[in-house]
């Protein structure tokens, strides 16, 4: 009897702080975008985070950690840069990000963002935004093009370099970033950071020094790195803590 009722407390409890989700769509120019909406439980207003998946499409593991964040209190929108496209492996993986526009995908963040600020359980000037691979690399972009963002965190993306592009990004930045990741040297790493604290901008980089790429998705089983990935994402939970809710 004992362990049924705390069955059920835990029950009740894992339900409370559950996130909602519902599928949307958004117009960007001339297109319409669909994404799916998750929202913590309350009538808000909260924070609110554009999560970017990886070059893999809008897969469970990206709509798990969109979840993971309404549950810590941010309604986050994760969107579908693909079209309804998801890969399966890596050779169409490769394909798809490389059939994605830059101009194109740069244009659907600034419209999430925008659909973000119209929903009227979000506060519009407490808007960030959260990528992983291909992603982290958008999450950067989406920051070069829009000043109104209030916390960025690059999960292994692409950097920037360009001084005067950099002076566009006004919001705190997160990288997180692997220590044997072959696409991005430590020591283009270390470059971007000093640029940007050069400017006077906020930054947290973080180098995981035997991560590779992609350490912090289980499904890449060969990489999967348990221990740095729980660490990034403790630190993600205070970096957004400390720059959307406060």
């Amino acid at each position: 009897m004992k362990s049924l009722l705390l069955s059920l407390v835990l029950v009740v409890a894992t339900t409370a702080f559950a996130a909602d989700s519902k599928p949307v769509s958004y117009k960007s120019g001339p297109d319409t975008v669909s994404g799916i909406l998750y929202s913590p439980a309350g009538n808000g207003p909260f924070p609110a985070i554009v999560v970017i998946h990886e070059w893999w499409g809008l897969n469970d593991w990206v709509k798990e950690q969109a979840s993971k964040l309404a549950e810590q209190g941010y309604v986050t929108l994760a969107i579908d840069l693909y079209r309804g496209k998801v890969a399966t492996t890596p050779d169409v993986a490769h394909e798809l990000m490389r059939g994605l526009p830059e101009d194109r995908a740069t244009r659907d963040l600034l419209a999430a963002v925008a659909f973000l600020k119209s929903q009227p359980t979000v506060r519009p000037d407490r808007i960030g935004s959260i990528g992983w691979c291909m992603g982290g690399g958008y999450s950067l972009d989406l920051a070069l093009n829009d000043p109104s963002l209030r916390a960025v965190v690059m999960n292994y993306g692409h950097l920037a370099t360009d001084p005067a592009a950099l002076k566009k990004i006004k919001a705190p930045l997160l990288g997180i970033f692997g220590g044997q990741d072959q696409g991005i040297p430590v020591e283009d790493v270390k470059k971007f950071e000093q640029a940007l604290k050069q400017q006077g901008n906020k930054v947290e980089i973080k180098i995981y020094p035997d991560a590779g790429h992609a350490f912090e998705n289980p499904n890449n089983k060969a990489g999967y790195r348990a221990t740095d990935a729980d660490d990034a994402a403790k630190r993600t939970q205070s970096f957004f803590a400390e720059n959307l809710k406060q």
